[in-house]
């Protein structure tokens, strides 16, 4: 059977392309679905990412029903940091047939050499700093926030395409209990100094607690492959999501002689909260999901981020600084019940 694949243009034709995926993962008890609302911000021009890219959105239709579907994109912020006419798909779910997965693929390999691309490179749903890679290991648990989930297949099929392994990603998971004494000691070292300060996110003032945190990240991971650091408008972005979720117990900064040099952010596991919405926030999803956030809250967390100033990162007397992060979450997490 001939596979046609339909190009849209972003913010269109989202009913195909968000309603595919609930029939590929059908008879996967550990997909969760994303919220629509959600998704349909990602994907629309008022998404910030898209004042520096630019992208379509494409599904894979077999008689007339919708049997996969992927974002393709350019990233004009990577190609000038990186020099590699390196181009991206994301949002890759489809049936397990081959001929699906080929056909979205050349057609987004097409698309970017239109463009000037001689690369494609995913998936990544939309960038580095969202969800990233197909998962090869781990199918018998579900997603956490902002990580992605595939079928076995799905690498697979990938690989059928033409594609071959770019980079290895790990997800570390971590059960909070006793510290190990080894990085107790060091915790211990790091807290007896005068200059290092440990303090929590204020919420009263999000958004320039999130530009501390953002620059902190945009410094320590500039030397990590393919990072892009974030804008403005991502980080105003970020600032108000962060408003509704944030914990402020998860939100750790370590201060040398008053500056930012550390920071530790993880936030509520928001799929654990979300997974019998059937990605919907109306009639009562609201309402149980905020119920759910605030009073019974999760039981799980991701760590988002966790990182050094580069400045601080070789200097001898504060190489236990991570390890000291590691016990403050600990510690937090454990009061809060997670």
């Amino acid at each position: 059977m001939t596979i046609q694949v339909k190009e849209s243009a972003l913010g269109t034709n989202l009913r195909e392309f968000i309603g595919v995926a609930p029939y590929v993962y059908r008879d996967d008890p550990n997909w969760v679905r994303p919220l629509d609302m959600d998704l349909k911000q990602r994907l629309s021009q008022k998404n910030p990412f898209f004042e520096h890219a630019e992208g379509v959105l494409l599904t894979a239709h077999r008689n007339g029903f919708c049997v996969g579907r992927a974002s393709v994109q350019i990233d004009r912020l990577h190609l000038e940091r990186y020099k590699d006419d390196v181009g991206f798909f994301g949002f890759f779910d489809t049936i397990d047939d081959a001929e699906v997965a080929k056909a979205l693929l050349d057609y987004g390999a097409r698309w970017l050499k239109e463009r000037g691309m001689k690369r494609m490179r995913g998936p990544v749903s939309l960038s580095l700093n969202d969800e990233s890679g197909c998962l090869v290991e781990g199918f018998d648990t579900p997603p956490m926030l902002m990580m992605p989930h595939h079928l076995p297949y799905q690498g697979g099929l990938i690989e059928q395409a033409g594609f071959t392994k770019c980079k290895d990603l790990f997800a570390w998971r971590y059960r909070v209990g006793e510290i190990p004494p080894r990085a107790q000691k060091a915790h211990d070292e790091i807290a007896a100094m005068p200059e290092v300060r440990f303090r929590n996110v204020d919420m009263r003032n999000v958004e320039a607690e999130t530009r501390v945190v953002m620059d902190i990240f945009n410094d320590g991971w500039q030397d990590n492959w393919g990072f892009v650091p974030a804008t403005e408008s991502e980080l105003r972005k970020l600032a108000a999501e962060l408003k509704l979720i944030l914990i402020p117990e998860l939100a750790c900064i370590a201060e040398i002689d008053g500056y930012p040099a550390a920071v530790a952010l993880a936030l509520p596991n928001l799929n654990e909260v979300i997974r019998d919405l059937d990605g919907k926030l109306l009639p009562f999803g609201a309402l149980k999901l905020l119920w759910r956030l605030k009073v019974a809250r999760p039981r799980t967390a991701r760590l988002m981020i966790l990182g050094i100033r580069k400045q601080y990162r070789h200097v001898r007397k504060y190489a236990a600084l991570s390890a000291y992060l590691y016990a403050k979450m600990n510690e937090a997490g454990r009061r809060l019940g997670f």
